[in-house]
């Protein structure tokens, strides 16, 4: 069997399904976890009709976990499990992640998918974030910004394109691949879209410390 990809629908999702498809492995479905009331993936703000149609152009099923708003841990992991769970009885055991770098949570995803009795993979793991970025772009991938941190970039850098220029004008000791939370991205075209995901860049708001450009 295959695997399930944990989706975002940001440039490190999309570059863990590409390793993925190069070494043969079969993306069984997307998961992503959405917010009830919002209707809108979770942490990144981006509305689900756009996942969807992002979904629809990479040609794979998306699995979406839903939990309240301000949801705790337990209900959390609580809902996932069961998610995951269905998944195990039809013989999927492993689950994919774009991470990098961050330990803390690798293990916890390692920790959380032993108890169901899977197996966490990290197609992305360790690599160079400045070559991953440059070859994000080279690869023919386009992506927008979706969120900041404004405590570690300008609001200026929300809602724009994620490129060249992008990476030339980031802060210093700003992560060229956000790995520090910096920001998040919404991928919309590249080598694995059969169709480029159509939007406009909205209005961009400040909700809970965090910028956010309304794709539309």
């Amino acid at each position: 069997m295959g695997v399930i990809l944990s989706w975002s629908g940001g440039k490190d999702s999309a570059l863990a399904l590409r390793s993925l498809m190069s070494r043969g492995v079969t993306v069984e479905t997307l998961l992503t976890t959405v917010t009830e009331g919002y209707d809108r993936v979770s942490m990144h703000g981006v509305r689900r009709k756009l996942l969807h149609d992002q979904a629809s152009s990479l040609g794979l099923r998306l699995e979406e976990v839903w939990i309240p708003k301000g949801s705790s841990n337990t209900i959390y992991e609580r809902r996932m499990k069961a998610a995951l769970e269905r998944y195990l009885a039809s013989g999927v055991t492993r689950v994919a992640f774009g991470d990098l770098f961050l330990e803390d949570i690798r293990s916890y995803r390692e920790k959380r998918l032993a108890e169901v009795g899977m197996e966490a993979i990290f197609p992305l793991w360790h690599r160079d974030t400045q070559r991953l970025a440059r070859q994000f772009i080279k690869l023919g991938f386009r992506a927008v910004t979706c969120c900041i941190d404004p405590r570690q970039i300008p609001k200026e850098f929300c809602g724009v394109p994620y490129d060249d220029a992008f990476l030339a004008h980031l802060p210093d000791g700003a992560d060229p691949c956000g790995e520090k939370g910096e920001f998040h991205t919404f991928v919309f075209d590249g080598p694995l879209f059969s169709r480029p995901v159509k939007f406009d860049v909205g209005k961009v708001v400040l909700r809970q410390g965090f910028y956010f450009a309304d794709l539309v």
